[in-house]
């Protein structure tokens, strides 16, 4: 999996103009333009790497002659105390682009930490660990790219790739029968429909309407089990709902397919990753 160039240097951009919107007042009147300094990224925990190219597309954008170096790749687990990155170049940008940098790689970083986490949680079960739509705005295919590089899958990444009727959609059509006839009445051959079923009876009436996948809402992990012998393979079924990593294991053994958390995205703490910087 491979970020587009312009999607990542867009990001970047946007960053840097909020970052100097004239100068840095404090490097630009301070480094002489032609100095040139080494420094290094050290790993102040212990995880996954997400953020790699991004983090080093930050310090080519401000000067494309900085040497750039990282000692491991996206989705290598890292330790305390680690070198992640050797750099060499122009003082000034390099200092200029430190933020940023960091900004992003730790932020993806903790993300796929947090989803390495989950996904060795759930090892030997049929279940696979997915992100949800709880993205940052304008950052949603970084924090994506983030949770396949910890192990994860995606979700559907917006509105247009899958028909998902959830709760409200049901309310307000007046039913889950009703509304999945009039999608297959309208949509193409290629959408698939994923339904919300609330209880046991909403997983009967999803099935008998033949949809592609049926999510189990808040479900009790005794419910989500007899939904799984319910099912039998007929319909992919999604865990969703107050999963945590005391849960995760518990729900896997349902028999669940798919276990989705908005947490991998929207509440992860950043991994923490530091810029040295080496003494002339």
């Amino acid at each position: 999996m491979k970020l587009q160039q312009f999607y990542i240097d867009d990001i970047i951009k946007t960053a840097i103009t909020e970052d100097i919107n004239y100068i840095d007042s404090t490097t630009d009147l301070l480094i002489p333009e032609d100095d040139i300094s080494e420094a290094y990224f050290m790993a102040k925990d212990s995880g996954v790497l997400a953020g790699v190219e991004v983090a080093a597309r930050v310090f080519k954008l401000l000067d494309e002659n900085i040497e750039v170096k990282f000692l491991f790749k996206d989705g290598d687990r890292v330790n305390k105390g680690d070198i992640v990155a050797e750099f060499k170049g122009n003082t000034a940008a390099m200092l200029k682009a430190e933020r940023t940098a960091l900004n992003l790689i730790q932020h993806m970083s903790g993300i796929a930490t947090y989803t390495r986490k989950c996904v060795d949680l759930v090892e030997g079960t049929n279940a696979s660990v997915t992100d949800t739509r709880k993205t940052l705005p304008g950052l949603r295919a970084l924090q994506k790219y983030s949770v396949v590089a910890g192990g994860g899958k995606n979700h559907r990444y917006n509105l247009t790739d899958a028909a998902m009727l959830k709760d409200n959609h049901i309310d307000a059509y007046g039913g889950i029968t009703a509304a999945v006839n009039e999608l297959r009445k309208k949509a193409g051959h290629m959408l698939q429909i994923e339904v919300e079923a609330r209880t046991l009876d909403d997983v009967r009436e999803a099935l008998d309407c033949k949809v592609n996948v049926i999510m189990l809402d808040n479900m009790s992990c005794e419910e989500m089990k007899k939904a799984a012998e319910l099912t039998e393979g007929r319909a992919k079924l999604e865990a969703s709902g107050n999963v945590t990593l005391d849960t995760i294991r518990s729900i896997a053994e349902t028999g669940v397919d798919i276990i989705s958390l908005g947490a991998l995205t929207h509440s992860v703490k950043a991994f923490d990753i530091s810029m040295k910087w080496i003494k002339k």
